[in-house]
């Protein structure tokens, strides 16, 4: 699955280069102008990061990256800070709200995407990482091959989507909309019963004899991969 970055940016040219180059990347972006306009965003499809602008219109990025860390559904993405403040206080009040990083406009291209790795890296390795695992079960993205103990597993390609988003992040509970706007697209006019559906698939592919429920249901809430009791 590509990485989803809110862009949350009122200056437009720079809102485009940035969107451009980070798609070009393989980077799926959305761009806020807002930052309240960016907090219902966040809520209802949370990013894998965000990049915050310090300065604009509606709430400000500081205190928007202070929410965030306040909130519990929020609280671990992270945030890359962007802007035109370079004083000292002003890093250290942006670190002290819990940002990531801080990039100082104008900044050049290379050292933005290698910071914005860099971040990746340390906060959320698994969307960098070719082979993901949680327990027994591995899936390659090299080669599209998933495992459990020494068993190859065989899934369609939706399964496979579906498989892979949840093992970016193991536990996390993810509801029915949210798992259709990731792996089937935002633009996709499907039931939310067709989660269901593929839920199912999946887990009869996962599972043969005793091998242990990887996939919760949520009552209520979602689905998730662990987390369970």
């Amino acid at each position: 699955m590509a990485t989803r970055v809110l862009l949350v940016e009122d200056e437009e040219s720079l809102a485009v280069m940035l969107q451009y180059n980070l798609q070009a990347e393989g980077y799926e972006v959305e761009i806020a102008e807002r930052g309240d306009d960016a907090e219902l965003m966040i809520a209802e499809n949370p990013p894998d990061i965000i990049i915050l602008d310090w300065m604009l219109p509606g709430t400000s990025g500081i205190e928007l990256c202070r929410r965030l860390r306040v909130a519990k559904s929020t609280r671990f993405i992270p945030v890359i800070m962007l802007t035109a403040r370079g004083e000292e206080a002003d890093k250290i009040r942006a670190f002290g709200t819990g940002a990531d990083d801080y990039i100082v406009k104008p900044f050049s291209l290379p050292e933005f995407m290698a910071r914005l790795k860099a971040v990746l890296r340390r906060t959320s390795p698994s969307l960098l990482q070719d082979v993901l695992k949680f327990e027994d079960l591995e899936l390659d993205r090299a080669t599209h091959i998933v495992r459990r103990g020494t068993r190859e597993v065989r899934l369609g390609p939706t399964e496979y989507r579906l498989l892979e988003f949840l093992l970016e992040k193991p536990e996390r509970v993810y509801s029915r909309e949210q798992l259709l706007d990731n792996v089937w697209g935002r633009d996709a006019y499907i039931d939310e019963r067709t989660v269901d559906v593929h839920i199912g698939r999946l887990r009869k592919a996962l599972n043969r004899g005793r091998e242990k429920e990887l996939i919760r249901t949520v009552r209520g809430a979602g689905y998730a991969l662990g987390g369970h009791r």
